[in-house]
């Protein structure tokens, strides 16, 4: 599978080229066409600088398989079923592996730039919300992303097999030197599992449709699809899982610190108001 990703330079590059748009757009009053070369700006920004980090660590890379391995032995002892027996179960079946890799690579973006577009473009109000949490939530992954993790793919000790690889639709490229690039040990937390949870919950929160409960579809395949193709552990997606949550509590906390600031204004108006009434009058 030829890898159409977007190194994190040309990523950057596009996204100074947008802001650059949405600059001349504001200067001429297009303020909609403005807005929405803005905010592919800051996508495109938050995506390179994913980008910059899998290829950056804050620690040695040499006990990435020792963490991988750690988890996989801890979710065992803790009773999670075996992701290895899981991807064995699906092997003999060619048209789902190849399935499942077309998946992990292209649904994870496609998703949730649908999303974020339908949430613009017709929910605009609400874009702000949604907005916000993928970049608390994709900010928070790429902090705990510096600590370099193994996927269960490179495992084969374990149980696991790299299907992408075997099938030649891998999209991380293999090794450089008989060396394991270092964009391919960022397995923990699963950015998959957040975006496709946040994107469910995005739809179901904004939309009105009875249909809009189809979405839930997303997660439960993405889930799925990345532990039979050995992409990540249970554990990685629970943490992902707990971060978007995170992300969550903090918008509602400033969504509250706001409105408490917008009742005391009022006051501190008529305050205000009432002191220039004392300079005026000289009482």
């Amino acid at each position: 599978m030829q890898n159409l990703t977007l190194t994190w330079q040309s990523a950057g590059g596009a996204a100074v080229a947008l802001y650059g748009g949405a600059y001349a757009a504001s200067r001429v009053r297009r303020a909609p066409l403005s807005a929405l070369l803005r905010e592919a700006g800051t996508l495109l920004a938050l995506f390179a600088l994913w980008q910059l980090v899998g290829h950056l660590s804050l620690m040695s890379a040499e006990h990435a398989l020792d963490r991988a391995s750690w988890i996989h032995r801890t979710e065992l002892a803790v009773g999670l079923p075996d992701e290895a027996s899981w991807q064995a179960a699906v092997t003999s079946c060619p048209a789902v592996v190849k399935a499942a890799n077309y998946y992990y690579a292209a649904m994870h973006f496609t998703v949730m730039i649908a999303v974020l577009l339908w949430v613009f473009v017709r929910h605009r109000a609400r874009y702000a919300w949604v907005r916000n949490t993928v970049v608390i939530t994709t900010a928070i992954c790429l902090a705990v992303q510096f600590i370099p993790v193994a996927p269960p793919r490179m495992l084969p000790q374990e149980g696991f097999v790299d299907v992408a690889a075997e099938y030649g639709q891998s999209v991380y490229g293999g090794t450089v030197g008989g060396m394991v690039k270092v964009a391919q040990l960022s397995a923990m937390p699963s950015v998959h599992v957040a975006w496709c949870v946040l994107a469910a919950v995005a739809v179901i929160k904004v939309s009105r449709s009875p249909l809009r409960w189809l979405v839930v579809l997303h997660p439960v395949v993405t889930v799925a699809v990345v532990v039979v193709t050995a992409n990540h552990f249970w554990a990685d997606g629970l943490v992902a899982v707990v971060i978007l949550l995170f992300a969550y509590a903090v918008q509602a906390g400033y969504g509250r610190w706001r409105g408490r600031r917008a009742a005391v204004r009022p006051d501190a108006a008529v305050a205000d108001a009432r002191a220039g009434e004392h300079v005026t009058t000289g009482r």
